[in-house]
């Protein structure tokens, strides 16, 4: 509601007199002020004459804001506007703070040079501020007389030390007026020995929204449902904190949901620790301090069930279940993901929402599956939005409009410039009638057995659990213990490409080394087709190159390699990929990345799963050297990690000058 002189202040503040009446104890001792007022029910002042305000802006040499004025005119003042103002001023005690309190010093003080009209205003406003608190719990209320919206009213602000914030700002006065009634409701809302049960129409009025906030919720009415829930949330009212959090995490808002009453709740515990634990792992660096906090009214059980799927969710290992037809959903669409169709993924588990049973009369939507490392990226803010217009839990309505698929059917993907307007490296191979986890027993000299269960393989090729491609790297270097300057062997994340095809990409390849790199695609290709691209045409160092080979039943069947201006081709190539078409008379080779990656797509039929590789959870393994051994004669260094329980880490370098190779 915004300030207006046509707002009704007598019943606002008969209202709200009777409620603050009503919440004290029979036995409690008051000052004469206050047993005044709850024996008329009145917590304001006679109401202040025309003349009185007149002289009241003559005496401070300007007119109030209207939305005052109107108040003044019903009451002169008012006592405890919310639980730290204990007087309000009305027509005697308005007065120009004049930085008496010396804030604006304080707060000039902490200005940085380029700080911006907002935080100036924090300051400036301790001297022109109108003052209103009279009596106060170390709280100031100043209205700004230079913060004026198009009707005239002047913004409220209100700052305690005590709060470690910056001054809060109200649209204007009738705002400020309706912020401190919720303040009040919400400091009564606390239970607490020997008060009354707080309970009067404005809490059976919210209550009530609660209760049809939630059915809107299930019906798919989110926007609604969650507007009415934030109000009740403003006066404390039960369970629409908990009920809001679960909308604003699916919306992928995630400061300060905390599931409030819920999360220590049995019935609810699966949906919502894992959610609350995963964010508290995103951004806690190890330091765990802060989860009893997180976790309030937590007995030990909980807390010792939250540590354990804290490790959980940082090791990779949690999986989301869930019961009845939504649950086998669940396991579907983990298998879709993470081989990386993360489209067909989403797609099954909204297809199976309907079918969804909340836990409890307070759960509103499936939670648990953001904080699995494989289901958790196939949520985004348009994903989180039709998941809650979808009809659930019981409940009937019209069914959203699907979101549009991430992942387009191509590999033109690859040519567009990431957020610096860059393109680094990227290389991948492409395999056909084989699975995903079928990948290390081609690329690799492992004698794997493929069954993709991340158990070690041969001679110690393992494809890894799922994880970002970040923590896949940094596992990789931890567990590396030698590694040569003749080895290329990346780190390459697995997956379906489209019908009939599996990948293996690597987004950040060691430099292109034209005189020694060997494609692996014959050895990949034994029985079957194989591709290899390895693309530097938009690098930000280093010369462009492209390179395309292909290879069926083992041996290579054509292949080129655009580099230093220059095209080096072999066998037939068809004319769909033949370089010429893209390279000859183009200044710029990057110009020629997209239709080569179009005519790459064309040709064989395959895609590469961008949403998967840029944000999902792929498996990973490292596959055999993309380099050949060195010839003799060729020097090479050696970098051997060495750890005892006396000594740190220590590198050794070795440099071969003979004939013999290493």
């Amino acid at each position: 509601m915004t300030d207006s002189t046509a707002f009704d202040w007598r019943s606002f503040l008969l209202g709200w007199s009777g409620e603050w009446a009503d919440s004290l104890p029979d036995d409690e001792t008051r000052g004469g002020g206050d047993e005044v007022a709850r024996q008329a029910r009145w917590l304001g002042f006679p109401a202040a004459p025309e003349g009185r305000i007149a002289a009241m802006e003559k005496r401070l040499g300007c007119q109030v804001p209207p939305s005052y004025r109107e108040f003044l005119k019903v009451s002169d003042g008012w006592r405890h506007a919310g639980g730290f103002v204990s007087l309000l001023a009305g027509t005697e005690d308005a007065h120009w703070h004049n930085n008496a309190s010396g804030l604006a010093d304080m707060f000039e003080e902490h200005l940085r040079e380029d700080a911006g009209p907002e935080e100036r205003r924090e300051a400036d406003i301790w001297r022109r501020g109108l003052q209103l608190d009279v009596v106060s719990d170390i709280t100031h209320v100043l209205l700004d007389p230079e913060d004026v919206d198009e009707d005239g009213e002047w913004a409220v602000y209100t700052w305690a030390s005590w709060r470690a914030a910056p001054p809060e700002r109200h649209a204007g006065f009738t705002a400020f007026m309706r912020d401190m009634h919720r303040e009040f409701h919400s400091l009564q809302a606390r239970p607490s020995d020997g008060k009354p049960v707080f309970a009067n129409d404005t809490t059976r009025r919210l209550d009530a929204q609660v209760a049809e906030a939630r059915l809107e919720a299930l019906r798919g009415g989110w926007e609604q449902a969650l507007e009415a829930l934030d109000e009740a949330k403003g006066y404390s009212r039960p369970r629409a904190a908990g009920l809001g959090d679960q909308i604003r995490r699916l919306l992928g808002q995630t400061h300060t949901v905390y599931y409030d009453g819920l999360v220590t709740d049995p019935r609810y515990t699966p949906e919502m620790l894992p959610p609350l634990v995963a964010e508290h792992a995103a951004h806690s660096y190890r330091d765990d301090s802060t989860l009893k906090y997180q976790l309030r009214c937590a007995d030990a059980d909980l807390m010792s069930l939250a540590h354990a799927t804290l490790d959980q969710v940082r090791n990779g290992t949690y999986r989301y279940t869930a019961a009845g037809p939504f649950g086998e959903a669940v396991e579907r669409a983990r298998e879709l993901a993470r081989w990386g169709d993360t489209d067909r993924a989403w797609r099954t588990l909204t297809d199976a929402l309907p079918l969804w049973e909340p836990l409890g009369p307070d759960h509103l939507a499936p939670l648990g599956w953001v904080a699995d490392p494989v289901l958790g990226p196939l949520l985004t803010p348009e994903r989180g939005r039709e998941l809650l217009s979808t009809p659930r839990g019981g409940q009937s309505g019209e069914a959203p409009s699907p979101t549009p698929d991430l992942d387009p059917d191509d590999l033109a993907w690859l040519a567009e410039p990431d957020r610096g307007n860059n393109r680094t490296s990227y290389r991948f191979v492409l395999i056909e009638g084989t699975e995903p986890k079928e990948l290390p027993g081609r690329l690799t000299d492992a004698d794997t057995d493929g069954d993709g269960d991340g158990d070690e393989k041969g001679d110690g090729t393992v494809l890894n659990e799922p994880m970002t491609f970040w923590d896949a790297s940094a596992r990789s270097r931890f567990d590396r213990t030698e590694s040569s300057s003749y080895d290329d062997r990346p780190l390459m994340a697995v997956g379906r490409a489209g019908t009939g095809w599996s990948f293996a990409f690597d987004g950040a390849p060691a430099p292109f080394n034209r005189p020694r790199f060997v494609s692996p695609a014959s050895t990949a290709g034994a029985d079957t087709r194989a591709v290899v691209v390895w693309s530097g045409l938009r690098t930000p160092h280093g010369k462009p190159f492209f390179h395309l080979s292909v290879a069926r039943d083992g041996a290579e069947q054509y292949a080129f390699t655009y580099a230093d201006g220059e095209i080096q081709r072999s066998g037939d190539i068809p004319r769909a990929l033949d370089p010429s078409r893209f390279f000859d008379g183009l200044e710029d080779s990057a110009r020629a990345e997209r239709p080569l990656l179009e005519a790459v797509a064309e040709e064989f039929g395959a895609s590469l799963p961008r949403h998967a590789i840029m944000n999902g959870r792929l498996h990973t393994f490292t596959t055999r050297s993309w380099t050949r051994p060195p010839r003799d004669g060729e020097t090479y260094a050696v970098l051997r990690m060495h750890s005892t329980a006396t000594r740190p880490v220590a590198r050794e370098r070795a440099r071969d000058d003979g004939p013999k190779s290493r």
